[in-house]
């Protein structure tokens, strides 16, 4: 507030409320408040049906491929993301997500490239606006094979 101040000076003074914080306004509000809640059912489940190693030239040999053979429960995701970790899924190598279009059937094929042979922990994740689900299985690569 600003007011004259009771000494001689005429000139306003202002307290600063900040200071005083027992002297601070009181808002008071009485009345209804109302709102509303959609409930939407979301990516239920995601499975790793199948794993299948990628067959390829010797001057292709330098990246295994494997495809993941995926399918959900619920609603159709929008996004894929794969997570390769080590053996024991604490430690991350890698991670690459992908806008997908599923318009039918979640149902769907992901290729991932892996630099050299060895046993890995794969975490994929489906995801939509609203939700996601993880599948993880652990993937032995083999140098252009895998199990």
């Amino acid at each position: 507030t600003t007011g004259p101040s009771s000494d001689s000076d005429s000139s306003p003074t202002a307290e600063s409320v900040e200071d005083n914080p027992d002297g601070g306004c009181h808002i008071y509000r009485n009345g209804y408040y109302g709102s509303s809640i959609a409930v939407v059912e979301g990516i239920l489940e995601v499975n790793i049906i199948q794993m299948t190693s990628i067959q390829m030239t010797e001057s292709q040999a330098e990246n295994s491929l494997v495809d993941f053979v995926v399918t959900c429960q619920g609603s159709l995701p929008t996004d894929v993301c794969t997570v390769v970790s080590d053996p024991t899924c604490q430690v991350s190598k890698s991670m690459v997500c992908d806008p997908i279009i599923v318009t039918d059937e979640c149902l769907l094929t992901i290729r991932r490239a892996f630099e050299e042979p060895g046993t890995y922990c794969i975490n994929i994740t489906l995801g939509d606006d609203t939700s996601q689900a993880l599948a993880s299985a652990l993937i032995s690569v083999n140098g252009g094979e895998s199990t």
